[in-house]
């Protein structure tokens, strides 16, 4: 009898909070704004977002007169301070415990006085700065099973699996030469075939989130929330279309 087993395992891809490398991340895990371009962040499911910046580096290396900061939030509102939302008087903003419903633009406007040297004249400037923040799914629990490794926590994930594997192989290698040598030899003899024990990458998000490389190009490989006018319902890599869906995060189509 030949003894085939397969086994299928999931290999997750775990991501901290990923964005474009640049100097937009400094060395204390803020985040700056660019003129012109939104910032992607990317924030793990129920972890609180870095640190967002409202004004771009090269202005934060200089004197600002009088800044004011407006945030607006996913649902065009203005954001103020709350058990959830973290405001400085700096203009600098964090997302605490963050869902797929927070996902979506933020968006700053830093309002400071230009003063003139020759005439001592005033003016206000006004800058705009927009950041998109998508959140991945992982639940709670994931960042402290990773704290302690070294290394990135899907090598190790992955390197597990595999010695799993190695390990599962052998039990049934050594089944097959117990059954073969030491049993009664009325029982039908166990052969284990090489190489047919094996692991497959299974490739899948949860519902309401997917994968896009072309929307996502600084994380192809992330399962992001379905942005609105799309839907997953199930746990395919796709988010697929519906017009009617006005949220992120959104498993069916109304």
């Amino acid at each position: 009898m030949r003894a085939w087993v397969l086994l299928f395992a999931v290999l997750w891809y775990l991501l901290g909070v990923g964005l474009q490398r640049s100097s937009l991340f400094d060395k204390k895990g803020f985040v700056y704004g660019k003129l012109g371009h939104p910032v992607k962040i990317y924030v793990k499911l129920h972890q609180n977002s870095p640190v967002l910046i409202c004004m771009d580096y090269d202005r934060a290396s200089k004197e600002t007169v009088d800044p004011t900061y407006l945030w607006v939030g996913p649902n065009e509102k203005t954001l103020t301070g709350n058990n959830r939302i973290s405001i400085t008087n700096t203009g600098m903003l964090m997302v605490k415990d963050f869902l797929e419903t927070l996902s979506g633009l933020y968006t700053c406007t830093l309002s400071y006085k230009n003063i003139k040297a020759e005439t001592q004249e005033e003016s206000v400037v006004k800058k705009r700065y927009d950041f998109m923040i998508f959140v991945n799914p992982f639940a709670p629990g994931w960042k402290g099973a990773c704290n302690n490794m070294s290394v990135d926590c899907e090598d190790i994930t992955n390197r597990n699996i595999l010695k799993a594997r190695d390990r599962i192989e052998e039990f049934f290698r050594s089944q097959a030469y117990i059954f073969y040598h030491h049993s009664n030899k009325t029982l039908p003899a166990m052969h284990f075939v090489d190489h047919s024990f094996q692991v497959v990458r299974m490739d899948s998000c949860r519902p309401g989130f997917g994968k896009n490389a072309s929307l996502h190009s600084n994380c192809a490989s992330c399962c992001v929330v379905c942005s609105p006018g799309t839907f997953s319902p199930d746990v395919d890599v796709t988010c697929q279309i519906c017009v009617s869906v006005h949220t992120y995060g959104a498993r069916a189509c109304p």
